[in-house]
């Protein structure tokens, strides 16, 4: 019996077959070294490896942030990020 085991990131079905056939493949093994020499993920913000912090929003003030983070086309971190840097420079 086939079943669909949820989709890939171009949507495409990931069914029974395609399960065997990526397991067929880890079984064969894989150059690690190539792996590592892959490039992508999220670009650098700055000169080094970016931190991520936590902070509590009320839920006003989250709200507003949305919004305006919504209003400016832009993410909410990107608004952050922004609202950070200008109190840094008022300082």
């Amino acid at each position: 019996m086939s079943g669909v085991h949820g989709t890939r990131g171009d949507g495409s079905a990931i069914t029974d077959e395609a399960v065997e056939a990526m397991a067929d493949e880890a079984e064969q093994g894989y150059d690690v070294e190539a792996i590592q020499r892959r490039r992508g993920g999220r670009p650098p913000l700055g000169s080094s490896a970016a931190s991520v912090e936590s902070v509590r929003l009320d839920p006003e003030l989250k709200r507003a942030l949305l919004l305006r983070a919504a209003e400016e086309r832009i993410s909410v971190s990107e608004a952050i990020r922004r609202a950070i840097g200008a109190y840094v420079q008022a300082g």
